[in-house]
């Protein structure tokens, strides 16, 4: 699952989720964090799929998103850990988000992914198959996996309720998504991908700002910014 896609998911279900989403447990989802954390809190009976539903339906209701994050990457059987930090701009199908000396920009009709070190930016159409839109995004929870309700956390006074989805494609590099979900905004606080190679990803977001006044040009590309890049062009 590409980083993008995996960061827009967060953001679809609702935003603030997303925020602080990545702090603390790696493995929030393996058997060692669940019984760590339904000593603190069990969870409570309600249906997962109209929870995601609510916080879906909050996250479309905005006009545009600003959110920053840090993405954190954990093997420990490779003991890989690795820690960075980004920010993207959300608004109908056009974003811009930055991440670890790379721009990738969206303005609703080519994708435009500009390395900073490597002085190179490449433009193409948005592949469907390796990139998502953020309207796709705001329903891919209900269609290929099998939603179910997982724990119920207190957080300094915030009742987290935690979702799982397991892909229902058994070769899926995916085996798990969790997503914590603040129970009284329904944004969303936390997200922790699962790969099946022993991988867990966490999305954790320190801001997140809703219907701020941003300029007509943010999601524009101008190549005059980039004089000295080479331009790579794909129709």
């Amino acid at each position: 699952m590409s980083f993008l896609k995996s960061m827009l998911q967060v953001v679809f279900l609702g935003a603030s989720l997303t925020m602080a989403a990545q702090e603390s447990t790696v493995s929030l989802h393996n058997s060692t964090h669940t019984r760590t954390v339904t000593q603190e809190a069990s969870s409570q009976n309600q249906d997962p799929k109209a929870l995601l539903k609510e916080v879906s339906q909050k996250m479309q209701s905005y006009d545009n998103v600003y959110i920053d994050f840090t993405y954190e990457l954990y093997n420990k059987e490779e003991q890989v850990k690795e820690e960075t930090k980004g920010n993207l701009h959300l608004k109908g199908e056009q974003y811009l988000l930055q991440l670890m000396g790379t721009i990738q920009l969206y303005d609703g009709n080519k994708l435009h992914v500009i390395s900073n070190e490597d002085e190179e930016i490449t433009i193409s159409d948005l592949n469907e198959d390796t990139n998502w839109t953020p309207s796709k995004l705001f329903n891919f929870y209900k269609e290929g996996y099998v939603v179910t309700q997982d724990i119920e956390q207190n957080i300094s006074g915030r009742v987290i309720t935690y979702v799982k989805l397991v892909p229902e494609d058994e070769n899926a590099d995916v085996a798990s998504i969790l997503v914590g979900i603040d129970k009284e905004s329904k944004h969303i606080y936390k997200q922790i991908i699962s790969q099946k190679n022993g991988t867990d990803i966490t999305i954790a977001i320190g801001q997140f700002k809703v219907n701020l006044p941003i300029s007509g040009s943010l999601f524009t590309f101008n190549a005059d910014d980039y004089p000295s890049f080479y331009i790579n062009t794909f129709d």
